[in-house]
């Protein structure tokens, strides 16, 4: 792996310890996987920030680095909201432990806006350069941008924040991006409901494992297409997807060869995960919210009264910059919490069955949560919501 005169000094330690030894992580990455050098990045998206997944050892060894981010750099949700986690009956114990990872954070130089959508705070442009680490956040750059990320660690995507760089292997490269399979989806409605496509990537990622899939026949909006991207993610390993004739490297027929697998997915399979289940509380955003999604969750509850918990997540300065919307939605009894999610929040497993609008939230709830997880359009979660 070539390193330039910089890179070998810093690896000599010449510039610290923390620079040597996070610069060694992505070397011995990049020797792993045949890069052939180091590339430049636009930004970073760090994982590992809930005290909930990292715990006491990985608290400990951010606390020893001593060094500070050269790219802009974006925090993962944390396990609570930072200002309101008494509402959502964290206890003190967590609440302490998880404001010390993220000050951690802070003093590495990483912002603490503690989203999966970094992609809505910093302009992220087609063939950039990233290392984002959280899935659904890898599989929006890669697939509906066009920048190129592999799915980083949370100690590789910090590496790479203080670094400025990353090894140029995987979905660095052109060669690396082409579609491995077709997926063909028949009978779908006009205009589905984004859980429709989170349904969708539900079936989609079993099938696709960590492939690429080419996808024909559907035409997702940004929304659709980060809740799809979000659930392949889940419930299989897929960093990069296509759809014909809508992502920027699928525009035009022809712009990608047609690989020789082939699956169908009928529609009639994705309404058979829509099954009725007897639930304690709902949950909706997972990825975080859009300035859309909390219009449209908004209207949706206007002059309703919530009768389940009902928690609503998106990024804190998008939540501060729609203050009258984030009202409207809390007026009927629902919660819109900043900084954390459903998936990565220990508040979230006193329920034993959670309704969602999420692929990515019904592949991991049960498992990150233990509770039994079902999918229901976003009008269908607000109606449960509000009925006993």
């Amino acid at each position: 792996m070539y390193l330039t005169k910089e890179e070998e000094a810093i690896l000599g330690g010449e510039q610290g310890e923390t620079r040597q030894e996070l610069l060694d992580i992505l070397v011995a990455i990049g020797t792993v996987f045949g890069a052939e050098k180091m590339v430049p990045i636009r930004s970073a998206q760090v994982s590992g920030a809930s005290y909930k997944t990292i715990g006491e050892w990985g608290l400990c060894w951010l606390s020893h680095l001593d060094a500070t981010a050269t790219v802009p750099a974006v925090l993962n949700p944390i396990g609570m909201d930072r200002t309101r986690y008494e509402e959502m009956e964290i206890s003190a114990d967590f609440a302490k432990k998880q404001l010390e990872v993220i000050n951690a954070y802070k003093k590495l130089g990483i912002e603490l806006a503690c989203t999966c959508t970094p992609y809505y705070l910093h302009e992220t442009r087609f063939g950039d350069h990233l290392a984002w680490s959280e899935s659904s956040a890898v599989s929006y750059a890669n697939s509906v941008i066009g920048a190129r990320t592999n799915r980083e660690g949370g100690p590789s995507a910090l590496a790479a924040a203080i670094i400025g760089k990353t090894p140029a292997y995987g979905l660095h490269c052109t060669k690396n991006r082409l579609p491995q399979l077709i997926i063909e989806v028949k009978n779908a409605p006009g205009t589905p409901d984004q859980a429709w496509y989170g349904a969708l990537g539900f079936l989609a990622g079993r099938i696709a494992g960590a492939k690429i899939p080419l996808f024909t026949n559907i035409r997702p909006d940004d929304d659709s297409l980060k809740a799809l991207g979000a659930a392949m993610a889940a419930s299989g390993a897929v960093a990069l997807y296509h759809v014909a004739g809508v992502t920027p490297e699928a525009g035009r027929p022809g712009d990608l060869p047609e690989p020789d697998e082939r699956h169908i997915i009928d529609a009639g399979e994705i309404s058979a995960l829509f099954a009725d289940t007897t639930v304690d509380a709902v949950a909706i955003g997972c990825p975080h919210c859009s300035i859309r999604e909390l219009e449209s969750l908004a209207s949706l509850l206007e002059g309703k009264r919530v009768l389940k918990p009902l928690y609503i997540f998106a990024a804190r300065n998008l939540i501060e910059s729609a203050g009258a919307l984030t009202s409207r939605i809390e007026a009927s009894g629902a919660f819109v919490f900043a900084d954390t999610c459903m998936v990565v929040s220990p508040a979230m497993e006193r329920f034993s069955a959670i309704m969602v609008n999420s692929g990515k939230a019904l592949a991991y709830i049960p498992t990150m949560c233990g509770a039994v997880a079902r999918i229901g359009t976003t009008k269908e979660c607000i109606a449960e919501a509000c009925k006993r």
